[in-house]
């Protein structure tokens, strides 16, 4: 979670948020600027999804598990190996480990998916509106590439990819939030702090 102010971690532990959200973020633009219909699935999207998306990710998550972070330590670990096992699902097949998912299968995968994310959201009520608009967005992201894929409708898939891009953008955007924010030591990039009673 992105603290609304900055703060010093007692534990001397660096807030790993940004560096997981920048990740997902960046991830998810390049690879639905491919489903916006711009470029092909290429090893740029491969490499980022194992690497940043998921590798860096996964690492995120491990750090917020030692600042106590549950939200942060189920979510940022979860995507990251949702990352690989997308790359997986695609590389597996060219290698021979097992047949390409079929249409039907990736419907399940992408709803199983959205469905987390859906629950996810619900926490976010209680952290901030930028989070809220990114788990939003990623919700909504997974139901219509699940629906593209369940209609074969390409166009609904070129939607989802410049809906995607949105979510990834914002995702940047709360990200870059939690560094400038620490750095330059007061609020510089909103993210609108949902204020709790006690």
């Amino acid at each position: 979670m992105i603290p609304t102010t900055p703060v010093v971690g007692k534990d001397g532990i660096a807030n790993p948020a940004p560096l997981g959200l920048c990740a997902f973020g960046m991830t998810t633009v390049l690879l639905n600027i491919h489903n916006a219909g711009f470029y092909e699935l290429n090893t740029m999207i491969l490499g980022m999804g194992i690497f940043y998306g998921g590798l860096a990710q996964v690492i995120a998550g491990v750090i917020e598990a030692k600042k106590n972070n549950t939200f942060g330590l189920t979510a940022f670990t979860s995507y990251g190996f949702f990352w690989l096992s997308l790359v997986g699902l695609i590389v597996m097949p060219k290698l021979g480990w097992g047949t390409k998912p079929t249409e039907g299968a990736m419907v399940a995968y992408l709803s199983i998916w959205g469905f987390f994310t859906f629950c996810l959201f619900f926490g976010t009520l209680k952290l901030n509106r930028a989070l809220q608009f990114v788990f939003a967005s990623l919700t909504v992201l997974f139901a219509l590439l699940a629906i593209g894929d369940a209609t074969g409708n390409k166009s609904i898939t070129t939607l989802a990819g410049y809906e995607g891009i949105i979510c990834g953008l914002s995702a940047i955007y709360t990200g870059i939030a939690g560094v400038m924010n620490e750095v330059y030591g007061r609020v510089v990039m909103p993210i609108g702090p949902v204020e709790t009673s006690k």
